[in-house]
């Protein structure tokens, strides 16, 4: 279905036919934001090269990439991109930009996870009361991110307090909303997510739900058929002044989403790195 998906959009936009074009394996949570709306014709003027973005989970989007689908990845899990470059699907992974996580939960808050310490006292807090949690459970970098938090914690979240969807961030929050529970999102998914009814912004700030994303060229040694050269376009482009400028000027809701990153920030909290206060808290 996936390969199905990514044939029919290659060869959809026939007025543009005639551009040469990649394909980027990337997250919803980068394509429902808008980002890519912003800041790819910029990319497209500037080089006449088009990005034909296939926006799944990042466990889907690794798939796909691992099985020649796509030219590029942009991901945001960076244990299972250094395993996909350490097994040879990629090359020349950099760090893009990065924002955070969140906790967002019933306004009342009946775990009290809003004066924790730390996001697995949060989570903790949120096991002991049995208050309910929706988990996305689908393999994406939401989905892996919380289950190093569980992990972090010392738990292994079963029962029926922990309603797992299997489906992308917008549905989970719908039955989080639906079902006043609690869930972990990344912060522009909840920015822009418009059926927040019960639920508020309760927990960040973390060190770890610092959320970085990475930009990896598929291996044409792997798949020749990759276009490494347009990727390595792209990959150029982003890092440059120029697509760092447009990613640090990609706002919702007068919010800045995303913020620069080539350089790599250090999540150390003594090396926290420049990023406008809304973002984090």
């Amino acid at each position: 279905m996936i390969r199905l998906l990514i044939v029919l959009l290659a060869l959809s936009l026939p007025a543009r036919a005639e551009m040469p074009f990649l394909v980027l394996a990337s997250t919803t949570s980068t394509q429902n934001s808008g980002l890519y709306d912003q800041i790819l014709p910029l990319f497209t003027k500037d080089t006449g090269i088009d990005v034909r973005v296939v926006a799944v989970g990042t466990g889907q989007a690794l798939r796909i990439a691992r099985n020649g689908d796509a030219d590029a990845l942009m991901v945001h899990h960076r244990p299972s991109e250094d395993t996909f470059v350490a097994e040879g699907y990629g090359i020349e992974r950099r760090d893009i930009m990065y924002n955070d996580f969140i906790l967002a939960g019933p306004a009342d808050d009946p775990a009290d996870i809003a004066t924790a310490s730390s996001v697995t006292e949060a989570i903790r807090r949120i096991a002991r009361s049995g208050a309910l949690f929706a988990s996305r459970g689908d393999d994406s970098g939401t989905h892996k991110k919380e289950q190093e938090i569980w992990r972090a914690a010392g738990l292994a979240p079963t029962g029926n307090w922990y309603l797992e969807t299997g489906s992308g961030m917008g549905a989970t929050l719908n039955l989080a909303a639906a079902k006043s529970a609690y869930t972990l999102t990344d912060r522009g998914t909840w920015i822009t997510f418009g059926n927040k009814g019960p639920l508020r912004r309760l927990f960040g700030g973390d060190w770890a739900m610092f959320n970085p994303y990475g930009f990896i060229i598929v291996n044409p040694e792997r798949f020749p058929h990759a276009k490494s050269d347009l990727a390595r376009t792209l990959s150029d482009w982003l890092v440059s002044e120029r697509g760092q400028a447009a990613i640090a000027g990609f706002e919702i809701d007068g919010f800045q989403a995303f913020c620069p990153n080539a350089q790599g920030a250090d999540p150390a909290p003594k090396h926290r790195p420049t990023c406008p206060a809304e973002t984090r808290k």
